[in-house]
């Protein structure tokens, strides 16, 4: 039994269609006035993109925008979501081919046809429609949200972490620098010379052997 797909006889315009709608105020409902004076696309051709769009499942029956249009304003999340319409729409494509997004246009064209049981007129709007619509999707899972700042967090930390380990063999040389001046300079000579084992030269401690400690000195 033949199975319909979405098709357009001029799909030219679907790509400016979703590039008007992202930068466009979303409306309460997607008229053909709002096609024509807010998004410009004012041909006579142009008006089927209302019912690909309901098609879509990006506006429901009264043109009323659904959850899925409000994706199309965030040019990060808008491919994304014209992948899923589009898998959803062209539903019988993907079940006879998961891939099929990912085949060549004399391909896909083969594909439609055989699911479609189309003629060659009918396979190359179909075709034509869709592979429109291919440029401006994306089918990959969409990321998770704030999945985007995570890693560009992660990005700055692992950019960071030499600076960081740098810093800290900086700061131990310095240390190390400072505690040796600072001990030789302010540390007792006759405890220097016992902690080095280098005594030798005091009064009252001639003849004692080096590294010897001083012998104790009598209470007066």
């Amino acid at each position: 039994m033949p199975i319909e797909l979405p098709y357009l006889a001029s799909y030219k315009n679907v790509g400016k269609l979703f590039a008007k709608i992202s930068t466009a105020k979303q409306p309460d409902a997607f008229t053909h006035g709002f096609l024509k004076d807010t998004l410009g696309l004012k041909s006579t051709t142009d008006r089927p993109l209302i019912p690909l769009l309901r098609l879509l499942g990006l506006i429901d029956a009264a043109g009323k925008p659904t959850p899925e249009y409000a994706a199309l304003k965030n040019p990060e999340r808008a491919p994304f979501a014209v992948g899923a319409a589009v898998r959803k729409a062209y539903e019988p494509l993907f079940a006879a081919d998961e891939n099929a997004h990912k085949l060549s246009a004399e391909q896909l064209k083969g594909l439609i046809a055989q699911v479609a049981g189309t003629d060659e007129g009918m396979t190359t709007k179909i075709a034509g429609t869709l592979n429109a619509l291919l440029k401006v999707a994306n089918f990959e899972p969409a990321p998770a949200a704030g999945a985007k700042q995570e890693e560009a967090v992660k990005e700055k930390e692992s950019e960071e972490e030499p600076e960081r380990e740098i810093s800290k063999r900086a700061l131990r040389r310095s240390f190390t620098t400072t505690f040796r001046s600072t001990y030789r300079q302010t540390l007792p000579k006759r405890l220097t010379c016992i902690f080095s084992m280098r005594c030798g030269g005091y009064s009252g401690d001639q003849g004692r052997q080096p590294g010897a400690f001083p012998a104790a000195r009598p209470n007066r």
